[in-house]
């Protein structure tokens, strides 16, 4: 799962504002279809630098991808040879899964409580779900899970806000729900990740891009959970009108997403 615009983490969060953030998470399971058709992917640079950073292929590693979601990273990281378990919490979101990829795993549960026998994978995955865990529970059960010399990646596609056009699609979104875009890179960062400080969090940055007809684009936006939460006729006069924009911007009906994933990778003593 994903979000963009940024969900705030829970850590230091305003009590009140939990049962707004619980609605947020739980808002993608009515859109899992639009969800798995049109969120982008992720590059192959990103599978490079946690091989690079954990000091081991993906090839035959035991891997727990928490937050699965529709599986677009559990589905990259067998194909790049591990040995996947997919945990996740949302029916919708696990019975779209279990249609795309029915051949791997799929367990039902939350990365505060997984359910998942000690010291049984070598690494544990979030693609952009790590915001939300509640970090006192996941960070533990992480390490309860992982195998010495295991590792923990967490990482989130974001928007490349140096880019002219995607900075100014952010300010019309920011205008339009009431919410800080920008916020959302300033929210991922080790000591977010993990106010403990128990883990010890190498950062790596992968820029990257994908060009996409206008409607795919819309679709991709509207499957954020700041959207799906939001009403509908209020949504759709910000799409009608983000699609005017974004026609002026780009005129041929392709967009240029341009991202960095932001990725943290901490590993565990062998």
């Amino acid at each position: 799962m994903t979000t963009s615009p940024s969900a705030p983490h829970p850590t230091g969060a305003d009590p009140a504002a939990e049962p707004a953030r619980t609605a947020r998470a739980h808002s993608f399971n009515a859109a899992a279809a639009q969800y798995a058709a049109n969120r982008p992917s992720y590059p192959p640079a990103l599978f490079d630098a946690m091989e690079d950073l954990t000091g081991r292929p993906l090839m035959g590693a035991r891997v727990a991808d928490i937050g699965a979601g529709t599986g677009i990273a559990t589905a990259l990281l067998h194909a790049r040879g591990a040995n996947v378990v997919a945990v996740e919490p949302g029916a919708g979101m696990a019975a779209q899964f279990r249609r795309s990829l029915p051949g791997i795993p799929l367990v039902r549960g939350t990365g505060d409580d997984l359910p998942l026998t000690d010291t049984c994978v070598d690494l544990v995955t979030y693609a952009q779900a790590w915001h939300w865990t509640d970090p006192a529970r996941a960070v533990p059960e992480a390490l309860r899970v992982l195998r010495p010399g295991g590792a923990l990646a967490l990482w989130w596609n974001t928007d490349a806000l140096d880019v002219p056009w995607i900075a100014e699609a952010a300010a019309r979104t920011g205008r339009h729900f009431g919410i800080d875009v920008s916020a959302e890179k300033r929210n991922v960062s080790a000591r977010a990740a993990d106010p403990s400080g128990l883990l010890d969090f190498t950062r790596r940055t992968v820029r990257w891009s994908r060009s996409v007809p206008v409607d795919t684009h819309l679709a991709n936006i509207g499957s954020h959970s700041v959207f799906l939460v939001h009403g509908a006729e209020h949504v759709a006069s910000f799409l009608a009108e983000e699609r005017e924009h974004l026609l002026r911007a780009f005129p041929d009906g392709f967009v240029e997403e341009v991202y960095e994933v932001v990725l943290l990778l901490a590993r565990t003593p062998a």
